[in-house]
């Protein structure tokens, strides 16, 4: 590749690093300050963490629509990203869960203008042989700060909220200002919008199928996001803030390290194979989670956290070659968020029915994931691979 283009990419992979930093450290600490300082209840605590989910799906396909209009308007993702830092730093003024909810609905927004424009760069500049493996490095260098963003909670919990939140604002600005330099060196080979010829590049798999299967994948493994996520395993499993962050980073980190492999088999194997594979793996990962123990907790969270980091670099390379690439990648985002929104209100509501013994200890919450697991291995097993493209240029 020629260097600007992959000095360019090189920064993309950056910002993900430092832009899920600062998202990884306020998580927790903004989850275990409403939770414990505010007195929220779990339900209360799953409209957190889903009003910020709901706010980034509409604001992703808004980012995608208006992409279309002119590729300059990238830039607004790196603007959305610098808001960020402005954001986090009203969740020390809340009194009360709904004002945590307002400030979500806020990240949510500028969320969802900036990552899938970042996601939809990276994957329309890079050559197709490399796409998904160049992709799922992006996402890879996220998980790893995720990780690194757990152990910043752990090791500022002393800090107190507001400490944490100028930390988290530094890297949200600087990812911001790295966004734009990398926009400014691809700027030649972004292209939102492409004209539809029959000897075109297409998805290689059909379209739709991909975006339903996202949908179902995303409600069920809406349990490892957001706050409720470190909320259910502290409680479930007895452990303190820094402990349920650090082993929550780990289990993060390793799922994102062996996602690379998925990714490099979807490039020279088979998309469908892989697909069907990381499908699988999230239909059950809530059941293993809902067994209260050790071992089967971080298990499903585990097989949850790879399924969706193996198949995110995926459906990415299969929507990018679809020639409205901008609104395709921007709708799946959309999708993914209202879907986890809806899981992870699922969670909120069934978690409050306790629990059910069947020899072992079930959480409720996690079991009536099960449908929607039904669903999602028949989506998958019923995937064909095409050799035309399905969507008609309109």
């Amino acid at each position: 590749m020629e260097r600007r283009r992959l000095l360019g990419i090189a920064l993309l992979v950056l910002s993900a690093f430092t832009g899920t930093l600062a998202f990884r450290l306020a998580t927790p600490a903004v989850a275990f300050y409403t939770r414990d300082v505010l007195r929220a209840s779990m339900l209360s605590l799953s409209v957190v963490s889903t009003s910020f989910v709901l706010a980034r799906a509409l604001s992703s396909l808004f980012g995608g629509l208006i992409l279309e209009r002119g590729k300059k308007l990238v830039y607004i993702g790196s603007l959305a990203m610098m808001g960020n830092a402005i954001a986090v730093q009203l969740y020390p003024l809340t009194s009360s869960w709904p004002q945590v909810v307002g400030i979500k609905l806020l990240n949510g927004f500028l969320n969802g203008l900036s990552w899938p424009m970042a996601q939809f760069v990276i994957a329309v500049v890079t050559p197709k042989e490399i796409r998904a493996r160049v992709t799922s490095v992006y996402f890879l260098f996220g998980s790893i700060a995720s990780l690194l963003g757990n152990y910043a909670y752990a090791f500022t919990v002393r800090w107190g909220l507001s400490g944490q939140m100028w930390l988290a604002s530094a890297f949200f600005l600087l990812t911001g200002l790295i966004m734009l330099a990398s926009y400014v060196l691809l700027d030649g080979w972004i292209v939102p919008r492409r004209k539809k010829t029959p000897g075109g590049e297409r998805p290689s798999l059909d379209p739709r199928r991909v975006l339903v299967i996202a949908s179902l994948m995303a409600a069920i493994v809406a349990f490892t996001s957001g706050e409720i996520t470190y909320v259910y395993v502290s409680e479930a499993l007895g452990l303190d803030r820094a402990t349920t962050a650090t082993l929550l980073g780990w289990t993060g980190f390793l799922a994102a390290m062996l996602s690379y492999g998925v990714s490099w088999l979807a490039d020279v194997r088979s998309e469908r194979m892989m697909v069907v594979l990381t499908s699988l793996m999230a239909a059950l990962s809530p059941l293993f989670a809902s067994i209260k123990t050790a071992p089967t907790v971080f298990l499903g969270i585990f097989l949850a956290l790879f399924a969706f980091q193996s198949f995110r670099p995926i459906s990415r390379k299969v929507l990018s070659t679809y020639h409205r690439s901008s609104l395709a990648i921007g709708g799946i985002n959309a999708l993914q968020n209202l879907s986890t929104f809806a899981g992870g209100m699922l969670f909120g509501f069934a978690y409050s029915f306790g629990q059910v013994r069947f020899g072992l200890t079930f959480n409720s919450g996690l079991l009536s994931f099960l449908p929607i697991s039904l669903l999602l291995m028949l989506s998958a097993f019923g995937l064909k691979k095409r050799d035309t493209p399905t969507f008609r240029n309109r």
